[in-house]
């Protein structure tokens, strides 16, 4: 055999799936930041958001972990079958993957920290990963705290309950606030953690 027909024999990885929204918002959220401190709520406008919308969302803390959504986009109304607004944002989770959630959540509104979760569906094949949740932290607003977030998906989706795959955090350094010491998620079975640049992922099996 020739070189070139084993260069064709050789298993070739799956493409990587495309999540789309998500680097708009990002690219968007940091341009509202001013040197070291966070976008206000107020500074948000839609315009600026042109293309994302449906997949956006507003939540503000309720709780030690626990988020409720505010605001949220047609293609996650579509996907979830229900109005959003007013319900915490846990309802779109597994009951398992909800401690998970609440960990991430207190990591956005408390160190604060920008948060990517990789998604699979409760109907499909255990691993596979269909959506990506963005979840940006938003300045503090005397005692409400809020975020940005957005859900982008591989494809179309049918409407399921989302389980968390893995997660990665990016903690933010303000003004007047230090770096928090790296934590450790304490999850039932942990893989150790693997480090890409600013970005820590964590990662762990059903």
């Amino acid at each position: 055999m020739t070189l070139i027909l084993l260069d064709r024999l050789r298993p070739r990885p799956a493409p990587q799936p495309v999540f789309a929204g998500l680097a708009q918002l990002r690219a968007y959220w940091e341009a509202l930041r001013a040197t070291d401190s966070l976008p206000s709520r107020a500074s948000l406008d839609p315009r600026g958001l042109a293309g994302v919308l449906d997949k956006v969302f507003l939540a503000d803390r309720i709780g030690t972990g626990l988020a409720q959504i505010r605001l949220a986009g047609s293609a996650l109304t579509e996907f979830a079958g229900a109005e959003l607004p007013g319900l915490p944002l846990s309802c779109l989770f597994t009951p398992e993957s909800r401690p998970l959630l609440a960990q991430s959540l207190e990591k956005v509104f408390a160190d604060p920290a920008v948060v990517e979760i990789d998604l699979g569906s409760d109907r499909n094949r255990v691993g596979t990963v269909m959506a990506r949740l963005l979840m940006l932290p938003l300045a503090e607003e005397g005692k409400r705290r809020s975020m940005l977030g957005a859900v982008g998906f591989a494809a179309s989706a049918a409407s399921c309950k989302l389980q968390i795959l893995a997660r990665r955090e990016e903690r933010l350094v303000l003004r007047s606030r230090q770096i928090a010491p790296p934590g450790i998620f304490p999850e039932a079975t942990p893989a150790p953690a693997r480090r890409f640049g600013h970005l820590t992922l964590v990662h762990f099996n059903e």
